[in-house]
Order: C-alpha cells, then sequence, then structure tokens
C-alpha cells in the first residue's frame, strides 16, 4: 500500500515518521513515498536496490507472518539486544539478502522497475547500514542507547542482510542465532 504523511491501517493510526511497515492484521506492506527520498537525503543511500532492500525487508516480515514466526515477539514485547524484536527484524533483514541473493543470480534483469546489477549489493548493505537503531538514535538524541533497540545496529543490520545474500538460503536466518549477536 502506497501512501504519503500518513495512513490508516488494520494496525493503527501510522505518519510519515513510521516509515515503510508491514501490517501483519491485514498482511499488506506499506510504503510511505516519501521515506525513499529520506533515504537518500538524510541517510545517504541511494538507489533502486537500497529500495528494493527496504520492500524486501518488508516482505520478509510477511515471510515471518506465513511461517508462524512473529509469535515470539507478540508476547515478548521487550526492547534491547536481546528482544524477540530486535531478532525478527534482523531475521528480515536476512530474508531481504535471501531475495538479493535469487536477483544477483538471475543476471540481470527487471523486477517490476528496479533494474539489479551486481554491485547493487553495496546500496542495500548503505542502507542497512544507515538505518539501524544506533545511527538513527545517534542522529536523533546524539547519543545511543542499546536498551531502547527495537531493529538492531547498524553492523548488526549489514551482517545478516549480508547472511542471506551470501547463502541464498531462508535456513541461514535463523532468528535465535539472531538474538545472541
Amino acid at each position: 500500500m502506497l501512501f504519503r504523511d500518513a495512513i490508516d491501517s488494520a494496525c493503527g493510526f501510522a505518519q510519515s515518521a513510521t516509515g515503510p511497515f508491514y501490517c501483519p492484521e491485514d498482511r499488506k506492506v506499506y510504503l510511505d513515498l516519501g521515506f525513499f527520498s529520506e533515504l537518500s537525503r538524510r541517510f545517504g543511500a541511494p538507489g533502486d536496490f537500497a529500495q528494493a532492500y527496504v520492500i524486501a525487508h518488508e516482505i520478509g516480515h510477511h515471510v515471518q507472518k506465513l511461517l508462524g514466526l512473529n509469535a515470539r515477539a507478540s508476547v515478548d514485547r521487550r526492547a534491547g539486544p536481546g528482544s524477540a524484536s530486535v531478532a525478527l527484524e534482523l531475521q528480515a533483514d536476512c530474508f531481504a539478502g535471501v531475495w538479493g541473493h535469487a536477483a544477483s543470480q538471475a543476471g540481470r534483469f527487471r523486477y517490476g522497475r528496479v533494474e539489479l546489477d551486481p554491485g547493487d549489493a553495496d546500496e542495500a548493505i548503505r542502507a542497512a547500514a544507515a538505518i539501524g537503531d544506533d545511527r538513527l538514535q545517534k542522529m536523533s538524541t546524539g547519543r545511543v542507547m542499546p536498551e531502547r533497540f527495537t531493529h538492531g545496529s547498524s553492523a548488526q543490520r549489514v551482517e545478516w542482510f549480508r547472511r542471506g545474500m551470501d547463502a541464498g538460503d531462508p535456513r541461514a536466518c535463523s532468528t535465535s542465532a539472531a538474538t545472541t549477536r
């Protein structure tokens, strides 16, 4: 579902500050179109593959829903490095990497309007690094508060995207392993 500024979803009202998100209640991905220019301009992560990474990450949440992997995060509402929330987010990054691996193996092709080339993985890595909790917290408050992490650090997000990209296998995206990093 594409939107600008704000939208009312089955998961509640969301403003552009929320960024892209997956709503398990209606099984839809919500993409604020303004986020992609912010990803490029404010976060320094331009490019089609950076955008594709964000979309693939949100689709990764849908895969988690289909596989029944969300249950733990529904019960465990804690934040922080070992939380179920961070584990799910890192797993979604890994699933995005698995998609990236498949796309790169297919050679040069078109998926929607995104053309994938061998060097595009660097765009996704820059995007993953740009939207880690540590970087976002540092930008907004001037300090890093790991106990408030919900998505993982920049290094973790890059690591888990690369893990999926290198392996090309969703089995490399173990949630239990994500919580120990």
